[in-house]
């Protein structure tokens, strides 16, 4: 608690002085008579309670309450108001049956994605993120929300296969995510995850790149696996059951450097499942929510009760002087 007008409260010191002026000021009615030794033989009554110096003590507490109330006192409330610059994050997922491969045995690429995209998503509390999955043709399964648990939700429903159509339609897919940005969002980016080269779809990837960069969207593209060789496949051989089998691999890297390049963002090459975390980490650490913290005060002023409290002790003092100690001597 302080006060507003603090220099009042000198006046405090005074009330010492008008404690004792009170104390010796008479307060009767003079009548004239001629002779009063009679009543030097009455005995004089002993008080066990002397209210002249109770009166004089709630004056003084009442004028005491006045000043106080006077000076402003007031309680301070900090509050807190925080901006914050919040990053739009569109996950864009390949979901093509080449994320089977079991480079990160004994789970698949595509586990091994969504399990690091879920602990992303759980370090962006602030933030909006979005889902969109791909492999022939791009679909939207999450827009931009804060609602981190219904994304988590989203991503684990999400599987291979849900996409139809077979393929790897990266350009499409970029562009599906650039239109669901708001143009008010001051921070956009694109995590494109895929293991293949585009062969499907209308538009080119480095034109869909050039459409992000124009609208200051940053792309981080991970490649999963190698641009060559071959990678461990479980199929269901109609005859022979399931069955391992190693298929040649087709990572587009020079394609993911570039759309990387052109918006400014990075590229990242996975082949284990501890590399997909860092990445991921990485990620995070680069694109940092900002947020601002104002504080400031808001007063609420005391003075109202000990107005009040001043009002009652005036009418318990007013009811002693003027009733309980006037006297005719």
């Amino acid at each position: 608690m302080n006060f507003e007008r603090p220099y009042i409260l000198f006046l405090l010191v005074i009330l010492p002085f008008v404690y004792l002026w009170l104390l010796n000021k008479k307060n009767c009615l003079k009548i004239k008579f001629s002779n009063v030794d009679i009543l030097k033989n009455v005995k004089k009554e002993t008080k066990s309670f002397d209210l002249t110096k109770t009166n004089s003590i709630l004056t003084a507490i009442c004028l005491g309450l006045l000043i106080i109330s006077a000076s402003g006192p007031r309680k301070g409330i900090v509050l807190k108001e925080e901006t914050k610059n919040v990053v739009d994050i569109m996950l864009c997922l390949d979901t093509s049956t080449s994320m089977l491969a079991l480079d990160f045995y004994p789970k698949n690429r595509f586990e091994v994605a969504v399990a690091a995209a879920k602990e992303f998503i759980k370090a962006r509390k602030n933030d909006r993120i979005g889902i969109v999955v791909f492999s022939g043709i791009p679909i939207l399964t999450c827009p931009l929300t804060t609602d981190i648990d219904s994304v988590i939700r989203i991503l684990d429903k999400t599987n291979i296969g849900m996409v139809k159509i077979d393929g790897t339609a990266i350009g499409d897919a970029i562009i599906t995510c650039i239109a669901r940005f708001k143009q008010e969002s001051k921070s956009k980016v694109i995590i494109l995850l895929t293991d293949g080269r585009n062969n499907m779809g209308d538009i080119d990837p480095i034109t869909a790149a050039k459409a992000a960069q124009s609208l200051g969207i940053k792309i981080y593209t991970i490649g999963c696996g190698t641009a060559t060789g071959k990678s461990l496949y479980i199929i269901d051989d109609p005859f022979w059951g399931k069955r391992e089998v190693y298929l040649n691999q087709d990572l587009d890297e020079p394609t993911l450097i570039q759309i990387a390049d052109i918006t400014k963002g990075k590229y990242y090459n996975v082949r284990s499942k501890e590399k997909m975390f860092a990445v991921f980490k990485e990620i995070d650490q680069l694109e940092k929510t900002e947020t601002k913290v104002k504080e400031y005060k808001e007063y609420k002023y005391l003075y109202q009760g000990l107005v009040f409290l001043a009002f009652i002790i005036f009418l318990v003092q007013f009811f002693v002087e003027k009733i309980l100690l006037l006297k005719i001597p």
